[in-house]
């Protein structure tokens, strides 16, 4: 009886062991893709201000346009 409650035991802690190394390597792997899309994030957030500030120079210039007409 007790050997087989160590059998049962080792083939527990055997697929515990395989369950963390499982969760460790998707862990690793999300958090690679949390980096890819902050930084992705940035790039889109500066491309956003970079066209507003290019759209508000435009509606500068046509309010000038309209303005010396």
């Amino acid at each position: 009886m007790a050997n087989f409650d160590l059998d049962l035991l080792e083939h527990q802690v055997d697929s515990l062991i395989r369950l963390n190394q499982r969760l460790r390597e998707e862990n690793r792997s999300l958090r690679a893709r949390q980096d890819a899309l902050v930084a992705e994030r940035g790039e889109l957030i500066e491309k956003t201000e970079q066209a507003r500030s290019r759209i508000e120079a435009m509606l500068s210039r046509l309010r000038a346009m309209e303005e010396s007409l």
